[in-house]
C-alpha cells in the first residue's frame, strides 16, 4: 500500500526574512520544532555548498536519536519564493526513519507568507512489521510537524516563546488525562463495580428512592461519568469542559453535604476533593485558551 508524503502548510503574518531566520538558524530552529532537541551546522568552505548538519532528539530515559542532514537554499525566484531542499537520515536502529527527502517553501503573500513543507522517508523496518510501524509513526511525525509549525506561527505573530507554549500544552494535556482518569474511575469503581454503600446512601437521600431502583440509578450515573471521561479524550474544546466542571463540582459538593453532613469529617471528603478538582478546572480553563494545535495547519496539498 502506497503512503502519502507528509505535507503541512500554514499562513504566517510575518516577514519572510524573519521566518527564514527562525527556521534556518539552528539555535532558533531547535526551540520551536518538537522533532529536534538540538541542531548543529557543520562548517562549509563556500556559501554555494550544501549545508550539512547533525541533529538529536531526546526521547526520554537518557535515550537519544541522532542523525544527519543536508539542506540547499534557493533564493533566486522572481516572485520572492524561497525553497530549502532537505536530505536527512540516521543509522540508529531505534529510529523508524532510515533516510528521507523533502523541502521547506516560503511563499510571500500580501499579509505575510505561507510556510509549507513536504517530505517522505524510507522506513527502516521491512515487510509487514515495517508497515505496521509506519502506520502509527507517520501520523505521529506529521502531527508533530504541524504542531511545531503552529508554535512557530505564534512565536512570530504573538511573541510567546516556544518553551512557554509547550509548557502550557503539556500542562493542559496532563490535566486532560487526570480528568479522564477521575471520571472513568469514579464511574466504574465506586458506582458500577463496588456499588459503594456511601454512594447508595447519598443518592437515596437526595432522591428518596430505595432498593433496586436506586441501584439502577447509580449504574446509570456511573455509565454517564465514564462517558464524560471519554469525552475528555475526544472533544477538542477543552475550555468548554472546564467551564462545565466549574459549575458541576460545586453542585456535587453541596449535594453530598446535604445528603450526609457527616462525610465532611471523612479524610479526602467531597469538599477537599471537589475543591481541588475545581481549582484544576480553573487552571485548565486559563491554560487552554489559545493553545498551539496541529489542527490549524493544512495537511493536504492543494491542487493547482
Amino acid at each position: 500500500m502506497k503512503h502519502k508524503p507528509i505535507y503541512v502548510e500554514l499562513p504566517i503574518k510575518a516577514d519572510l526574512k524573519e521566518v527564514w531566520k527562525k527556521t534556518q538558524t539552528p539555535e532558533l530552529h531547535e526551540q520551536w520544532d518538537i522533532r529536534f532537541s538540538s541542531i548543529s551546522y557543520l562548517p562549509k568552505d563556500t556559501e554555494e555548498e550544501p549545508q550539512f548538519f547533525l541533529y538529536e532528539r531526546n526521547i526520554g530515559f537518557g535515550v537519544k536519536v541522532a542523525g544527519w542532514g543536508k539542506s540547499v537554499g534557493d533564493h533566486n525566484k522572481q516572485d520572492g519564493t524561497r525553497t530549502s531542499s532537505l536530505h536527512f537520515g540516521t543509522n540508529q536502529k531505534i529510529s523508524p526513519i532510515k533516510e528521507g527527502k523533502g523541502y521547506w517553501q516560503y511563499l510571500p503573500t500580501d499579509e505575510g507568507m505561507i510556510f509549507l513543507t513536504q517530505y517522505d522517508y524510507e522506513i527502516r523496518q521491512k515487510g509487514l512489521f515495517g508497515r505496521m510501524v509506519d502506520f502509527f509513526f507517520r501520523p505521529l511525525i506529521g502531527w508533530g510537524t504541524a504542531l511545531s509549525f503552529d508554535v512557530l506561527k505564534r512565536w512570530l505573530e504573538k511573541g510567546e516563546l516556544p518553551r512557554l507554549q509547550y509548557l502550557r500544552f503539556c500542562c493542559s494535556a496532563l490535566i486532560t488525562a487526570l480528568f479522564f482518569l477521575v471520571w472513568v474511575y469514579q464511574g466504574l469503581v465506586p458506582k458500577l463495580l463496588a456499588m459503594h454503600s456511601a454512594e447508595l446512601t447519598i443518592l437515596s437521600h437526595l432522591t428518596s428512592i430505595e432498593g433496586e431502583k436506586v441501584r439502577l440509578l447509580l449504574r446509570l450515573i456511573g455509565a454517564a461519568e465514564i462517558m464524560f471521561g471519554v469525552v475528555w479524550l475526544v472533544y477538542r474544546k477543552k475550555t468548554v469542559l472546564h467551564a462545565l466542571q466549574l459549575i458541576i463540582f460545586p453542585i456535587l459538593t453541596m449535594s453530598a453535604v446535604i445528603a450526609d453532613p457527616s462525610i465532611m469529617t471523612h479524610p479526602f471528603n467531597p469538599l477537599t476533593f471537589n475543591l481541588s478538582l475545581w481549582i484544576l478546572s480553573f487552571v485548565g480553563f486559563q491554560l487552554g485558551k489559545d493553545l498551539p494545535t496541529a489542527a490549524n495547519c493544512i495537511r493536504t496539498r492543494r491542487k493547482g
